[in-house]
């Protein structure tokens, strides 16, 4: 360990300044608890800089004009090309050009100490920051050291991948060109929304999916919908592959994805979508008894497994890797260490309690942001029924709402509704089509909030619009 004897004394340490970092900040410092926080890259994370943000700004030109194209009196003059200067400049622009000083002044706003560096932690409650120029603070934590260092792009091991400089997720979302061929290996979220946005900037794409469908963790009608989409624009999609083999040589020009029955697909770009690891391979696990490179396993309130100092929150520990989510666990973390701050024997609270994340496992909430859009929160059917919940699955055109059918000409989707039939409740809601993501939130809260069905009658939905779907999809469960 480090002898170091200068050790600054904080009430709390927070290892990452993404948005997971940011919150928990605010919350024990919202309490009067004083808080440092260390972060070795841009203040603002993963998902300001290259995830939610960047992604988001590059898609929404993309379904914008996808869903203009659909409009009587829109179709003709959204049918030309994207500007793709202009959409890159607009998603530099929500990247603050990659550059922190807002999110800086933010955090001194909240009475925050950052410190830019490297934090390892040094033992109980205590974490070494190793600054740019080589040199080292000791910061010393009265109550609490919370872990919020995100997740990285995890990359498969393959013959030639390593000098082939693939693109991740960072290099998706960052680049200032499009390529003229794409290869997209990979069919989760990033897959998905990355072959939807390049392929509308101008790239040949190609999605190679081992699976049978993309978006697997999702109801299989939604990986369908949007599959369905992705060849309609112009995109391949091929599923049941494997991959044998990256040849690039010299690592720049042309690239070559090798199949494991031999054929070759080459490409400018290929940008490698399979899975994230956690970003604790270096910061002094074994100094605490833990695994370096490990997920970390919490409690509701994310106190690590075994500890009484320590939190795990965000992606690191595994439950669902969503910016949004984890901002909600730290939300519940920075108060539960509020309490025992002042108490150490506060428990974690019972499920909806203040001090208990119970939404990571009852309702999580997620939109895809693609052409079609995706919104789910819950639980899938096949999920409720491992569960051993009794359950009843209703589904329901969402094109034949009204609403549906003015938003766009020949609009299609489907709304899935698991309704728990031994309580009458919802235990998962799924939205395919144009203009969901806005309707995932009263979804959200009728999970939740464990709303009855009885009482969902009572909610009455205005005319017309989307989300008129709930009325029907409630007529479908009284009518079956």
């Amino acid at each position: 360990m480090t002898q170091a004897t200068d050790a600054t004394e904080y009430d709390v340490v927070v290892l990452g300044a993404g948005p997971v970092g940011e919150n928990v900040a605010d919350r024990t410092r919202a309490a009067g608890l004083s808080t440092a926080i260390v972060e070795s890259e841009l203040v603002g994370g993963e998902c300001s800089y290259w995830a939610c943000m960047p992604s988001k700004a590059l898609l929404r030109p993309v379904i914008a004009r996808a869903e203009a194209r659909r409009v009587a009196g829109l179709r003709q003059a959204a049918s030309g090309p994207l500007d793709v200067q202009a959409v890159l400049a607009h998603r530099n622009e929500f990247t603050s050009n990659w550059k922190d000083d807002g999110q800086v002044g933010w955090l001194t706003g909240i009475g925050a100490d950052l410190y830019r560096g490297h934090g390892r932690l040094d033992g109980k409650r205590r974490v070494v920051v190793t600054a740019p120029d080589g040199g080292t603070r000791v910061l010393n934590a009265r109550h609490a050291v919370a872990v919020c260092t995100g997740s990285r792009a995890l990359l498969p091991e393959l013959p030639g991948l390593a000098g082939a400089n693939p693109w991740t997720s960072r290099e998706a979302t960052a680049s200032q060109s499009v390529p003229g061929r794409l290869v997209v290996v990979g069919g989760g979220v990033v897959g998905v929304e990355m072959a939807t946005a390049w392929q509308a900037l101008g790239s040949e794409v190609t999605l190679l999916v081992r699976g049978t469908g993309v978006l697997p963790k999702m109801e299989a009608f939604a990986g369908e919908l949007v599959v369905e989409a992705l060849t309609e624009a112009g995109a391949t999609v091929r599923t049941g592959v494997s991959l044998a083999a990256v040849e690039r040589a010299g690592g720049t020009g042309p690239v070559t994805v090798v199949l494991t029955d031999g054929e070759r697909i080459e490409a400018d770009e290929v940008l490698f979508a399979t899975g994230r690891a956690p970003r604790t391979e270096d910061i002094g696990m074994e100094s605490v008894g833990l695994e370096p490179g490990s997920w970390l396993t919490v409690d509701d309130s994310c106190l690590v497994e075994g500890s009484d100092w320590l939190y795990a929150v965000g992606d690191v520990n595994r439950r669902a890797l969503l910016t949004h989510q984890g901002k909600y666990q730290a939300r519940i973390a920075g108060a539960a260490i509020a309490a025992r701050a002042e108490d150490p024997s506060v428990p974690v609270s019972a499920p909806w309690g203040p001090y208990a994340t119970t939404a990571d496992h009852a309702a999580v909430p997620q939109v895809v942001f693609t052409d079609p859009e995706v919104g789910a929160v819950g639980l899938s059917l096949a999920e409720a029924e491992r569960a051993g919940h009794r359950v009843r699955a209703v589904d329901y055109e969402i094109g034949n709402v009204s609403g549906a059918a003015l938003y766009v000409d020949g609009y299609h989707g489907r709304a899935r509704m698991v309704v728990d039939v031994e309580r009458e409740i919802l235990r998962g809601v799924t939205f395919v089509g144009p203009g969901v993501g806005e309707l995932l939130h009263s979804a959200t809260i009728a999970v939740a909030g464990e709303v009855p069905i009885s009482r969902l009658w009572h909610a009455v939905p205005s005319y017309p619009t989307i989300s008129e779907v709930w009325l029907r999809l409630l007529e479908t469960y009284r009518d079956e």
